[in-house]
């Protein structure tokens, strides 16, 4: 008996908006807002994945067409062939990085353009999560990486035949350049996991805090219920 008075309890708690606070509503609204909040970051990272991938990988491109070098050039072949592979690379990693924003990002923008909180389930931005972070990631961090290499190693290339000294100085000067980047970007991640471990972390909080009330709630209801049938078995 007392089983199915705390069954009915929950079901008049649930028809009730959970004693004017709406209980479930209110689970479902903030797990709505979640969502599009993820929708709209992964908007902005898709944009700039475009801008920065198409932006790099165009200049990979055109130094490498534009690269003159003579028939006397005295260019060693290995550093030809790393300045080849470093631009294949740069230019693979970033079209890679640009056909997954090209074909996520409409389906995001024609959700988040119709501003309504209600079709956010719609949008695939939750199923290619993975994708996404994969692009923002080539785009970024593989990306840059591949594109400071290659400004260096296109210093050597066009500067080896006329001075020695201007090639090695761009080098000096990109050694410390990629290992502040290296760090940066350590750095940039570790603090963005650790903002994201607190925002779980508070979320479960306030959803255990919910839960109590919830319980709680639940509790005072059956101990109503329950009090009638004794009064009127006592009075019997």
């Amino acid at each position: 008996m007392e089983s199915i008075d705390h069954q009915d309890a929950i079901h008049e708690y649930n028809m009730t908006g959970g004693g004017g606070g709406g209980g479930g509503d209110v689970t479902n609204s903030a797990a709505t807002l979640l969502s599009w909040r993820k929708l709209h970051l992964s908007r902005a990272k898709l944009k700039a994945i475009n801008k920065t991938s198409a932006l790099m990988s165009g200049f990979a491109m055109v130094a490498m067409v534009e690269m003159q070098l003579s028939e006397k050039t005295q260019v060693p072949p290995g550093l030809l062939v790393a300045f080849v592979i470093c631009t294949s690379l740069l230019v693979a990693v970033h079209m890679l990085a640009l056909m997954i924003s090209t074909c996520i990002l409409p389906n995001v923008e024609a959700i988040s353009n119709l501003h309504n909180i209600n079709i956010v389930e719609e949008s695939p931005h939750e199923r290619m999560h993975w994708y996404i972070e994969a692009g923002w990631a080539f785009s970024t961090v593989l990306g840059i990486f591949l594109f400071l290499c290659e400004l260096a190693i296109l210093c050597w290339v066009k500067f080896y035949d006329y001075s020695i000294m201007a090639a090695s100085s761009a080098t000096i000067i990109m050694v410390p350049v990629l290992i502040l980047f290296m760090g940066f970007a350590v750095h940039f991640y570790h603090k963005l996991v650790v903002h994201k471990y607190e925002l779980t972390e508070s979320g479960l909080r306030e959803l255990e805090q919910l839960k109590i009330q919830l319980d709680s709630t639940v509790t005072s209801l059956v101990s109503n219920s329950n009090s009638p049938s004794r009064n009127n078995i006592s009075v019997v």
